[in-house]
């Protein structure tokens, strides 16, 4: 029985531990997709030109946190992480950048076969936007990533928790574990 309960609470704190990484992830990318169509909306006020697309901000954000879940759960990005801080961060962002594209070119195809236009029909929905579109949101989520693995890597490197505690909490040097030397 206490070994069922074990499992359990196993079970519990691991679902929780993601719901919390899922969390973590989808605000940072609903902060930055949301600034991003603020900044869209702004350029074409210019030309006075309305551009409402708030809720698809957070969709995407929704479903692309999903994404780098998984990316994640299939160990996406490991390769360097041996390597100066640089490396990984760099690889993993332009790793997860093209798993994000493929993951838009099945969904445009899934979609394209839902609604009886065959892979033909998503395809075409997706070029729609425009090389320069899609080059541009390639772009953006590859810049998008690099502050993120930043962060990733640096939690990965100094321990888990122990970046976040940096980064929220009021301490000094020395309670975060920093030396002398290590100061900034």
């Amino acid at each position: 029985m206490k070994e069922a309960n074990t499992k359990s609470a196993g079970w519990k704190s691991k679902a929780i531990h993601e719901m919390v990484e899922y969390y973590i992830v989808f605000m940072y990318l609903a902060v930055f997709f949301g600034l991003f169509t603020w900044y869209r909306r702004l350029v074409l006020a210019e030309y006075r030109i309305s551009y409402l697309h708030y809720g698809v901000a957070v969709i995407q954000a929704l479903v692309l946190a999903k994404v780098i879940l998984v990316g994640r759960a299939l160990r996406l990005g490991q390769r360097l992480k041996d390597h100066p801080l640089i490396l990984p961060t760099i690889y993993k962002a332009i790793v997860f950048s093209i798993f994000v594209a493929i993951f838009g070119v099945a969904e445009h195809t899934i979609m394209g076969l839902l609604h009886g236009e065959g892979i033909a029909g998503g395809c075409e929905e997706l070029m729609r936007a425009g090389k320069d579109e899609l080059l541009a949101r390639c772009m953006i989520m590859f810049v998008a990533f690099i502050p993120f693995f930043t962060f990733e890597e640096l939690e990965r490197v100094l321990g888990e928790g122990k970046l976040r505690k940096l980064l929220f909490l009021r301490r000094s040097a020395t309670e975060s574990g920093l030396s002398k030397d290590e100061k900034p």
